[in-house]
């Protein structure tokens, strides 16, 4: 029997690609103006039905709370790191230390999730008669 289930990297890779789509509809959502520019505003709603399907994929491994704020935190501050390179945005010397701050948190939300699994211990049973059906052993 095969495992459907996505593993864990993958589903990491999968919130980083979302984070991108996040980036990407943010910068699209800038560059559309209000929705008044139909090709920015299309490129806006295709990169908000990708950052939502891959975000839905990588939710599938993580947390919800976790997920969401690392996906939120690539898309922040790739938008801020970013907006000064497409539109006429500036960014300050307190507004990068902030984002800084930000990434330093996504990482470290990472390394968090990384020793999470460490901690999960697996319950044994006592008694292999715990694992048998007692019906099963009534002919013994």
């Amino acid at each position: 029997m095969s495992d459907t289930t996505p593993s864990t990297a993958n589903s990491w890779l999968m919130l980083l690609l979302a984070g991108g789509f996040e980036v990407g509809y943010a910068l699209a959502v800038g560059g559309s103006h209000g929705f008044t520019l139909l090709t920015w505003s299309l490129v806006a709603v295709v990169f908000f039905l990708l950052t939502l399907w891959a975000l839905s994929a990588a939710l599938r491994t993580i947390d919800v709370a976790l997920g969401y704020a690392v996906w939120a935190g690539i898309g922040s501050a790739g938008a801020a790191l970013l907006g000064p390179v497409f539109f006429d945005e500036t960014l300050t010397l307190p507004q990068a230390l902030w984002l800084g701050l930000i990434i330093i948190g996504v990482i470290w939300l990472k390394l968090a999730d990384r020793t999470k699994g460490a901690d999960d211990s697996v319950t044994v049973p006592r008694d292999a008669r715990e694992l048998t059906d007692p019906r099963e052993t009534q002919g013994a």
